[in-house]
């Protein structure tokens, strides 16, 4: 009974992998942002599930503080990104 949601927790974390590639080879920053929170939602989608399927203890609370951990990562790369875009602005309009 608990083969198809380890599975489905694998086949999470074979998509979180692919994510991990476009972060380090993304086109433009908006697709390295739309990765960095699937690896936030997948990682705790993979973990939810390989806590109820398992049921170890403890495991649903890493995948809670892997959520406050995510939530904080969007937002320091929002932040890079803005630093970022007033760094060229500035830089454009000076001789």
């Amino acid at each position: 009974m608990n083969e198809p949601l380890l599975a489905a927790a694998g086949l999470i974390i074979l998509t979180v992998a692919i994510g991990l590639i476009r972060i380090l080879r993304g086109p433009d920053d908006v697709d390295r942002l739309m990765a960095v929170q699937l690896l936030g939602t997948g990682g705790i989608a993979a973990l939810l599930l390989t806590a109820y399927a398992t049921g170890v203890p403890g495991v649903d609370d890493v995948a809670l503080g892997l959520a406050l951990l995510a939530a904080f990562a969007t937002m320091a790369f929002v932040n890079l990104l803005e630093t970022d875009d007033d760094e060229t602005e500035l830089g454009e309009t000076e001789p």
